[in-house]
């Protein structure tokens, strides 16, 4: 274990004064990168990481989103059904910032079309933006099966999904998914799980994603990054610590493969988790 001496410490905690993560960020990394007291990663100095914690600097988030934006305008054509289910989150009051971003719904759209996915599970439909994404992949006779816990989520997503014209191939179950999804029957397998609902149910809802989805399916899991929050072991939070009893309930899994994918973009420092069902 690492040992910091008084000194250290000072000139850590100086450092952190004179320049704040929140604002000029590139003379703090130049006073940074000055300092290597014998040898030591001075970013690992117990002051460094609980500054960590308040997140990205204004800099990196507007690189991050001029970034998505920019490959977005190349690979992402407008699509006016998405656009209006932005549109009508906002107008409904639901935090659009729960929905996934372009670049993800983008993913799940080409992942479905990539393992010719027919039935879809998903977790978390809130106003229905990556319902839709999903189901616009979904072969004519194919079907998305999304859970919902709020009614009046629910609804404005029963509209969207309408306007795009995709009502035949979505159905949406309302209720908590603890308890609708264990009546869903193991006989009718999925293709592919998409999981983005509450972060404190992420195991459970994995657990039986994996009973749902056939041998050699796909289980995606939303937000499992959280800003490098999961692997900070001095972050003690129930949604860092669900993601943490999914990680290891997996690493002793020989029946999943997974690996996180950490992202940054207009949804700002997180990252999805992608398992495949081996048996």
């Amino acid at each position: 274990m690492v040992e910091w001496s008084r000194v250290e410490t000072l000139i850590a905690t100086t450092i952190m004064v004179l320049f704040p993560i929140t604002r000029n960020y590139g003379t703090r990394q130049l006073a940074l990168s000055m300092w290597n007291v014998s040898g030591k990663c001075h970013h690992r100095h117990p002051v460094f990481r609980r500054a960590s914690s308040l997140g990205p600097t204004r800099e990196q988030e507007l690189d991050w989103r001029r970034s998505d934006e920019y490959h977005n305008s190349f690979l992402i054509a407008p699509d006016e059904h998405l656009e209006r289910t932005r549109q009508r989150t906002l107008d409904a009051g639901i935090l659009p910032d729960f929905a996934v971003s372009e670049a993800l719904g983008k993913l799940l759209m080409l992942l479905c079309k990539s393992i010719n996915a027919k039935r879809v599970l998903e977790v978390g439909t809130l106003a229905g933006y990556s319902t839709i994404c999903i189901a616009k992949a979904l072969p004519k006779d194919g079907l998305i099966v999304t859970h919902e816990l709020l009614p009046e989520h629910a609804e404005v997503a029963t509209e969207n999904v309408a306007y795009a014209g995709l009502s035949n191939k979505v159905k949406i179950v309302v209720g908590p998914a603890v308890d609708t999804l264990p009546n869903l029957p193991s006989s009718e397998p999925f293709d592919l799980a998409f999981i983005d609902a509450d972060k404190e149910n992420n195991l459970n809802y994995f657990k039986q994603a994996e009973r749902l989805i056939r041998p050699g399916g796909v289980i995606i899991v939303d937000n499992v990054v959280r800003e490098g929050r999961t692997a900070d072991l001095d972050v003690v939070d129930r949604n860092v610590e669900e993601v943490r009893a999914l990680l290891k309930y997996i690493k002793a899994n020989a029946k999943v493969e997974a690996t996180t994918i950490a992202t940054v973009g207009t949804k700002g420092y997180d990252g999805f988790l992608y398992a495949i069902k081996t048996a």
